[in-house]
């Protein structure tokens, strides 16, 4: 694999322009409001522009995927599937005016993951640009619902419908760049509803509240102390209900998000929190538990081609990548044994954010590194 890499290396030394156009087509996406759910003018966008480069196949499904097939040289083999998530975490009224400091461009979804789509459609204005024909087949897929309670629902769907014609899958995550995802850890989400009886703040003071019932569940899970190795988290990230302030709660909740890099640990978490609730229902005190999100695990070893490519590739545009585990669109195919790496195509910060930004200086090597590793990637088998 690494001489694939230096191959490719010498064939695409410099990709200079290039990251200009990637950075203009970030800020177009960027632009089209996309929260989870409601990415289909985004899809639309994204699959315009694979018509324009001439792709085949091109297509938006009905959870809003948008795909589109560039043949190669020997169409017989499984290709490659490259594929960045078009959704944000950011309601459609956000405001998502640009602002540019220098060497930074700030802005509501830029680094994650507006830029990350771009550089895929760099990748392919590349390809196209310069007569590259690569090796296999490649199917550039811009992938819905990784974010939120979408619960990677665009990649599952995407990757069913591909599984059979691919053989390795890219993952583009815009701020990623320096990164290599090789695993990804298991996350599974509750949403935990309290019930009671209600009533009267000073009259019927003393009954159970199902605020007071959701605040002990808290603080008993707060107290719960997730084991270091394997790296093991838990967050309360949402609360809700009552229905007055002088009424005692009849309803009221918690979204709870748990993450491991062990399904065995991650199941003991889980059942810690299931523990606790048992310990605090009465008859006069229910609670609900529903599964919101069940995002699978998956992992390929570090001396997986794969990997050592994408490593490679990144030696050669001069950067020393890092090893890294987490949760992305990744698991979806690593979940179902297919080997797929996480990268990215520049730095930057504060996603999430209204003031998350991205650093344009690393934009072209970012873009060289996924050029190299995707035909190095598509060669491989070839060989």
């Amino acid at each position: 694999m690494k001489a694939l890499v230096k191959q490719f290396a010498r064939q695409i030394t410099h990709l200079h322009g290039f990251e200009e156009w990637v950075i203009e087509q970030g800020i177009k996406i960027q632009q089209i409001p996309a929260p989870t759910f409601a990415e289909a003018p985004r899809a639309d966008y994204v699959a315009e522009q694979f018509r324009h480069f001439g792709l085949e196949s091109v297509s938006v499904d009905g959870v809003h995927n948008a795909f589109g097939l560039l043949r190669g040289q020997n169409d017989q083999l499984p290709g490659i599937m490259l594929m960045a998530h078009i959704d944000t975490v950011f309601p459609a009224e956000t405001d998502l005016t640009i602002k540019r400091s220098n060497q930074t461009i700030y802005g509501p979804g830029l680094g994650d993951n507006s830029i990350g789509v771009a550089g895929m459609l760099g990748v392919l204005r590349v390809l196209k640009t310069r007569a590259i024909i690569p090796p296999c087949n490649l199917w550039f897929v811009a992938t819905s619902r990784e974010e939120g309670l979408g619960d990677l629902g665009g990649a599952k769907a995407a990757f069913l419908a591909l599984q059979h014609k691919v053989r390795a899958v890219i993952n583009l995550e815009g701020l990623a760049y320096g990164y290599v995802y090789r695993a990804g850890i298991a996350v599974r989400r509750l949403h935990i509803t309290a019930r009671t009886e209600g009533g009267h703040s000073w009259l019927h003071f003393g009954r159970p509240s199902a605020t007071h019932g959701i605040v002990k569940l808290g603080a008993a899970i707060a107290a719960i102390t997730p084991p270091e190795t394997p790296r093991t988290t838990y967050n309360i990230g949402m609360l809700e209900g009552g229905q007055s302030i002088n009424s005692i709660a009849t309803q009221a909740g918690m979204w709870l998000d748990l993450r491991s890099e062990s399904v065995a640990a991650l199941t003991a978490l889980e059942n810690q929190v299931y523990a606790q609730i048992v310990r605090l229902e009465s008859a006069s005190l229910t609670f609900h538990t529903e599964v919101v999100g069940d995002r699978p695990a998956g992992e390929i070893p570090a001396e997986h081609p794969l990997v050592i490519g994408a490593l490679a590739a990144l030696e050669e545009t001069g950067t020393r990548g890092t090893l890294q585990v987490g949760s992305t669109d990744g698991n979806i195919p690593l979940s179902y044994g297919v080997p797929c790496v996480t990268v990215g195509i520049t730095h930057g910060g504060n996603a999430h954010r209204l003031d998350e930004y991205i650093e344009t200086a690393p934009i072209e090597r970012g873009l060289r590194h996924l050029v190299i590793l995707t035909l190095a990637a598509a060669k491989y088998r070839d060989e």
